[in-house]
């Protein structure tokens, strides 16, 4: 696990936009696996100033919550259109479908969709407080594939400052799992915001352990973690 170490949260948000931009001009058909919430939100900003061509990339998103529509202010769907696809079209771009009838159905669509594309190149993934990548909660088994997830209440309470209220922040997500994650050729881990030094200094200590999720990473061969702001 290479750690690289930055003082300020742009310094990380554009050493990692720059490793990607350079990863996707060397790939014919790159794949790439994005993330949401604020600790790439830096990342996102870098590409769309840099405006590159990526009419030859297809994404697949992390999650979406259970029940919200994708157009509805925070969903992921629109979290993306609003950080990168609206400047920075792709080939495709693939987000779980949380309003689907069978959301199980819905699971293994994205798994054999993913699968098509013979796994993800690069994923880039952010670091919960609990441990968490993806939506996958403490406890979630490391052969776990594309599923539904009920959100812990730390994780709740954490995304509340995106909704009105806690009461609005749903209950449940569709969420890649950590297998799924783990089949990517490369893994960026973007750490950064008050309250995450817990979260690194526990994965750094290197036991692994699924009540603590982003263990796992120990075990991939080539996953690079960018650092900001950890105190």
């Amino acid at each position: 696990m290479n750690v690289i170490r930055t003082e300020h949260y742009d310094t990380m948000s554009q050493s990692v936009a720059d490793y990607v931009q350079e990863f996707v001009k060397e790939q014919e058909h790159p794949v790439l696996g994005l993330a949401t919430g604020s600790t790439p939100v830096g990342f996102y900003e870098s590409i769309r100033h840099s405006k590159p061509d990526w009419s030859h990339v297809t994404t697949f998103n992390l999650d979406e919550y259970v029940g919200v529509s994708p157009n509805h202010p925070q969903s992921y769907r629109t979290f993306m259109e609003r950080h990168l696809f609206s400047e920075i079209p792709v080939k495709e771009s693939h987000i779980p479908d949380g309003q689907a009838q069978d959301l199980t159905t819905e699971c293994d669509r994205y798994e054999q969709l993913i699968a098509e594309k013979g796994s993800i190149d690069l994923q880039i993934l952010g670091l919960g407080h609990n441990g968490h990548i993806g939506f996958n909660e403490p406890g979630t088994s490391f052969h776990s594939r594309t599923h539904i997830v009920d959100l812990a209440e730390t994780t709740r309470q954490a995304n509340a400052r995106f909704f009105g209220s806690i009461d609005d922040v749903p209950t449940q997500a569709i969420t890649m799992g950590i297998q799924t994650i783990m089949e990517a050729k490369k893994i960026i881990l973007m750490v950064s915001g008050q309250g995450k030094e817990h979260a690194f200094n526990r994965l750094m200590e290197g036991k692994i352990d699924e009540q603590f999720p982003a263990s796992v990473l120990h075990h991939h061969p080539d996953v690079t973690v960018y650092v900001s702001e950890v105190e």
